[in-house]
């Protein structure tokens, strides 16, 4: 017998007064992502079987400039407008091709980092180990850490590459002293072989940091990269295909990470380290989408979101569509395997 056909079936019954709650307006009930079921326990995990498991990491201690970060995760789940389940542009009702649950939060110690590390190395490895594809809520940039190396360790150090949206490289060796900087997150998962260099993309840098010496750091490891510039001079649609292309050489697993400063403050005031000149939604909504019908995401995250420079929620809602976008275009890829 097959290790397919020895797995249990699913069990995912809700109460009934759950579902109504779940099933009401997104201004009542409970605030999860997207008004899903709400798991904690990882034997939930595998009695549910989601697809896909939806997890906050509360933390923005290293963050450089505005701090605020923290509370991205609540305000994604209870101030994003309810967009709706039907995809427009795919024709697929998303939740009924995709099991998609919210694993609550990977719970931070303020003030510090090492245990608030280990909660969301443990948090994320809950669910990827058990071949779920976890979407992280930040939080600052440094959580990428933690999380795409509880990523790799599932996949394999090495064979997951990461595609990379940011204004800012976020290579540092350090800022000010601090190793776990956001500024320096990717440098320590390339330095610790978790991501490849080679199999690193960054999308959308521009402004005026960081300086030579991390550039040369850059091209020495093999990263490759996609400027604002180079999206104004050739447009997104022609970038993106080759970002595509780069990401599937030599890996077939990607870790999708966007902090949402890669967009234009314009269209994403409430974020730590705002940069002028970045991609406008309508751009970057269609990009997410077509990295994840076109390649492997293995996992995603959305970070940078502090709400309280917000108007008008429109940050949080840009950062919840685009988890939507990619919810959707996974769920469109199940309905073709049916």
């Amino acid at each position: 017998m097959s290790l397919a056909a020895q797995k249990p079936e699913p069990k995912r019954v809700l109460p009934p007064g759950m579902r109504t709650q779940l099933d009401a307006s997104s201004f009542q009930g409970p605030a999860t992502f997207g008004m899903r079921p709400l798991l904690t326990e990882p034997e939930q995990l595998d009695e549910w079987q989601p697809d896909v498991a939806i997890v906050g990491a509360p933390w923005d201690d290293n963050t450089t400039n505005r701090p605020g970060a923290r509370f991205g995760p609540r305000a994604m789940r209870a101030n994003a407008y309810d967009p709706g389940t039907y995809h427009l542009d795919l024709q697929v009702e998303m939740f009924d091709h995709l099991e998609v649950i919210d694993y609550g939060d990977a719970i931070m110690s303020h003030g510090m980092w090492e245990p608030s590390k280990e909660a969301i190395h443990q948090r994320v490895g809950e669910i990827a180990s058990r071949g779920i594809i976890p979407i992280i809520l930040g939080g600052d940039h440094s959580i990428t850490w933690p999380a795409a190396t509880a990523v790799a360790e599932h996949h394999g150090f090495g064979n997951v590459g990461m595609i990379h949206f940011d204004a800012h490289a976020d290579t540092a060796e350090h800022i000010d002293g601090n190793l776990a900087s956001h500024g320096s997150p990717m440098r320590r998962l390339i330095e610790s072989g978790a991501i490849p260099g080679h199999n690193f993309i960054q999308v959308g840098l521009r402004g005026y940091w960081p300086g030579e010496e991390d550039q040369k750091w850059m091209r020495d490891n093999g990263l490759r990269h996609h400027p604002m510039q180079e999206v104004w001079e050739r447009g997104a649609k022609d970038v993106m295909k080759d970002v595509i292309a780069e990401a599937l050489d030599g890996t077939d697993a990607i870790y999708l990470s966007i902090d949402i400063d890669v967009l234009d403050p314009g269209f994403a005031p409430a974020t730590g380290t705002p940069a002028p000149g970045g991609f406008a939604p309508i751009d970057l909504l269609r990009i997410v989408r077509q990295i994840v019908l076109d390649t492997n995401v293995v996992a995603m995250d959305v970070m940078e979101v502090a709400p309280a420079y917000d108007h008008a929620d429109i940050t949080i809602n840009n950062a919840h569509g685009l988890i939507w976008e990619a919810l959707a275009a996974m769920a469109y890829k199940n309905k073709g395997a049916l």
